[in-house]
């Protein structure tokens, strides 16, 4: 099947905006945590979750022995599964009376294409992760759905800063119409996390997230939720390689040609990244207080307590 490009008598350099969603939760969780992969049995590695407790107290001149506890210590797995590439081939024909600019045409919607496909990954992440606390927000008035989040977090324990809310299609709706909601602080940057951010909400930097389940958002540290990414090594038998980064994600791209094609001569452009996803969770346990207890003898279930879901009422 051959490509489709737009020809006109006379071109004009001048680029027409594209329409290009956001890429906005692959840049806001945990992407630094996660080792080489060089060398990691089953591709995967372990990522060290300290022991979180909680300190003993005893009364002075009381007489009481001094208890030994044992420190928990949880890992998170983060196996480089997916294989997240695009390859195009361009005819001869095409190269010669239909291709003006190679990269613009042909490599920058590749790269664009895989990037969309890692944020499409991460969203889906989210949005299936079943945190330990969710959260129905009331259409009308979803501010006090986004407290109840806040607090959960506090009751986790959960650092302040590095919280975000990631919100969908709906969920901004809700937002934006709220005549509570219906001013925040803004940004001047034109980078795409700040052109996504709604604004500082309940003590999270809400930002619209056009991949989550459009009635979901979720209010989330950014330790809650790992992604790992690596671009494959470039062959020396490529005719043409390099590892790009591009809107921040670790890309291999690669170019040769195939004079034997089944449809006849093509220049091939591969480019492509691995790709592994993970959920951080701690042992413990929520008790009637809605306090999160961290586990004092292993026994106690992980849970994902550093996110927290809310949906829309009735979705």
């Amino acid at each position: 099947m051959a490509n489709t490009f737009i020809k006109a008598e006379q071109v004009v350099g001048q680029m027409l905006g594209v329409l290009e969603r956001e890429l906005v939760l692959a840049g806001l969780v945990w992407r630094d945590a996660v080792p080489t992969f060089k060398g990691a049995k089953n591709d995967t590695v372990s990522l060290r979750v300290p022991a979180y407790t909680s300190a003993r107290t005893r009364v002075l001149r009381g007489g009481q022995p001094i208890v030994v506890d044992d420190l928990d210590e949880t890992k998170v797995d983060v196996v480089l599964d997916t294989h997240v590439y695009k390859a195009i081939g361009v005819s001869d024909e095409e190269m010669t009376l239909d291709i003006v600019d190679f990269g613009e045409q042909i490599t920058a919607p590749a790269m664009s294409s895989v990037v969309r496909k890692v944020e499409d990954s991460v969203a889906a992440k989210l949005s299936l992760s079943t945190p330990a606390v969710d959260v129905i927000l009331d259409e009308d008035d979803p501010y006090l759905g986004l407290v109840d989040a806040r607090i959960a977090l506090n009751n986790a324990g959960v650092p302040v800063s590095q919280r975000f809310l990631a919100v969908g299609s709906t969920v901004e709706a809700a937002i934006l119409k709220s005549d509570r909601l219906s001013k925040f602080d803004q940004s001047g940057s034109d980078t795409a996390l700040r052109e996504a951010t709604i604004g500082r909400i309940a003590g999270f930097t809400a930002v619209s997230a056009p991949g989550l389940d459009p009635d979901v958002a979720i209010a989330s540290h950014k330790t809650a939720f790992v992604l790992a990414l690596v671009a494959p090594v470039v062959p020396q038998g490529a005719a043409w390689g390099e590892t790009r980064s591009y809107k921040g994600m670790s890309l291999r791209v690669l170019r040769d040609y195939d004079p034997t094609g089944s449809n006849g001569p093509v220049d091939r452009l591969l480019t492509d990244t691995f790709m592994g996803t993970g959920i951080v969770k701690d042992r413990g346990h929520i008790d009637s207080n809605g306090k999160f207890q961290p586990s004092e003898n292993g026994t106690d279930p992980q849970l994902l307590v550093r996110a927290v879901k809310l949906s829309l009422h009735g979705s």
